[in-house]
């Protein structure tokens, strides 16, 4: 599968029809990402059950003010809806593969509890 542009008028409904999503939030103008985006399109085509979405932050700049975005490329994994993984800078091919996996590996139903318990959490302070 290719890489789906997201915006702020499609990414909720890409994110709540998808089990697990890669965003790469990017510019045009910056170096690394430019490194980074054929690393991202490859593995995008090694897993067509995994949507690979990219955010161009000049365009989409309240879309990545949301996600609190200050350093590209920025990669950004959620699964179930949930921010499983969000760490600036470009990934190496291996490092990518890896983080897919762990992803992949995830128990939901654990983080779905510690979201929850976190929200309580901040809630009551």
């Amino acid at each position: 599968m290719a890489t789906v542009d997201l915006t702020k008028e499609n990414f909720d409904e890409v994110v709540s029809s998808n089990a697990t999503v890669l965003v790469d939030f990017w510019a045009s103008w910056c170096g690394p990402c430019r490194m980074f985006g054929p690393i991202f399109e490859a593995a995008s085509e090694r897993y067509p059950d995994i949507v690979f979405g990219k955010v161009d932050t000049e365009a989409q700049f309240e879309l990545a003010g949301s996600f609190g975005i200050q350093s590209i490329p920025t990669l950004t994994i959620l699964r179930d809806q949930v921010v499983v993984y969000s760490q600036p800078g470009a990934v190496p091919a291996e490092s990518l593969e890896e983080l897919i996996t762990r992803a992949g590996e995830l128990d939901m139903a654990e983080v779905h509890r510690e979201v929850a318990a976190h929200q309580a959490e901040q809630s009551a302070s």
